[in-house]
């Protein structure tokens, strides 16, 4: 078992020397071992994949062999399909080799691929559908608009989470690997994808959009609502594992779609009204400008209209949240004197403006 787990370290290099220009000097036969070794690789996933020990001993293996770990036990099942993509994209490969790659892979189902050709379907789907999300922002009337590409983005990472959950138990490894994934794009961008996620499990989209009528996604994979929590769950963890991180979440996303998760979210609600009650703290009344202002303007902090808005959206969204959003206003205000009139106490203010 040992030789196994030292030859599965070997996998993010291969698929790194894939996406190099070392490939330039591969000829046919270093192509067929290439892809051997891929189909290996496979083979280890189809026979481990109903031995959850051994099956989550090699993902934490894979894991470990790589400094970014968006690799898991699951991508020992598509190793041909992923070697296969990296090698097509890579202009360095020659050309006897690529022919007989194409070859390779565009054979027919029936000429004993087994499900090689649906798992390259697939990746390739997704492939084009992060290439065509990826484009400049300033599309023709043909193609998208920004909120269906944030709706696709958002469907394909609970998509890749739930396969992820479905081949491995060990929840910190979901979270390396999302951690992984989410790092890789810009903070503003992963913030709104991560938003859209949760709102999608909570529309029930995912079940709409992501499944069969059976109860399957659209790649094959069972899924379920208790997934659905989970994966949840799991982006819940994300962003609340960090204060600053959950802070810049806030600060990015509009008034109404924080309103929407902390009201259908209540790991969500506290934290995001602690949040807002600190940056309240902060503020100071100026006589001479008759308002509320900043007390340090350098910092990432909300105005006073801005602080409005927010305590607004809270009360409008849900009778619960405006109970729990006025219990907290009128607390602070206790604790701040029980003020009555303006100019004295942000949260008297808060209370008036919001009417609570």
């Amino acid at each position: 078992m040992e030789a196994v787990l030292g030859q599965l370290e070997q996998l993010p290099a291969l698929l790194a020397v894939s996406r190099s220009a070392l490939v330039r000097d591969w000829d046919s036969l270093t192509l067929d071992r290439a892809l051997e070794w891929a189909r290996y690789f496979q083979h280890l996933h189809d026979r481990f994949r109903a031995r959850p020990q051994l099956r989550e001993a090699l993902g934490r293996r894979l894991r470990r062999s790589q400094p970014y770990p968006l690799f898991g036990f699951s991508t020992l099942g598509r190793c041909p399909e992923l070697l296969g993509l990296a090698l097509l994209e890579n202009r360095a490969l020659p050309p006897a080799a690529c022919r007989r790659l194409l070859r390779i892979l565009l054979q027919s189902p029936g000429a004993g691929s087994g499900p090689e050709p649906r798992g390259l379907e697939l990746l390739a789907r997704r492939k084009a559908a992060a290439r065509l999300l990826a484009l400049p922002r300033r599309p023709p009337r043909c193609l998208p608009g920004p909120e269906e590409q944030l709706q696709a983005e958002a469907q394909l990472l609970l998509s890749r989470l739930q396969e992820e959950e479905q081949e491995s138990r060990e929840a910190a490894g979901h979270l390396r690997w999302l951690c992984g994934v989410l790092e890789q794009l810009p903070q503003p961008r992963a913030f709104q994808v991560v938003a859209a996620a949760l709102a999608l499990v909570k529309q029930g989209r995912v079940t709409e959009q992501g499944r069969g009528r059976d109860g399957s996604s659209l790649d094959g994979s069972q899924t379920s609502a208790a997934e659905d929590g989970c994966t949840a769950r799991l982006l819940l963890s994300w962003l609340l594992g960090s204060q600053e991180r959950f802070s810049a979440f806030c600060l990015c996303l509009p008034s109404s779609h924080l309103a929407f998760l902390a009201d259908h979210y209540f790991q969500l609600s506290r934290p995001y009204m602690d949040l807002l009650t600190g940056w309240g703290s902060h503020l100071i009344y100026d006589p001479l400008q008759g308002r509320w202002v900043k007390s340090c303007l350098n910092k990432a902090e909300l105005s006073w209209e801005e602080l409005r808005q927010r305590f607004k959206c809270l009360c409008q969204e849900s009778a619960l949240l405006k109970e729990q959003t006025q219990a907290v206003l009128k607390l602070l205000r206790t604790q701040d004197g029980d003020f009555e009139v303006c100019g004295i106490s942000v949260w008297t203010d808060l209370l008036m403006e919001v009417g609570c």
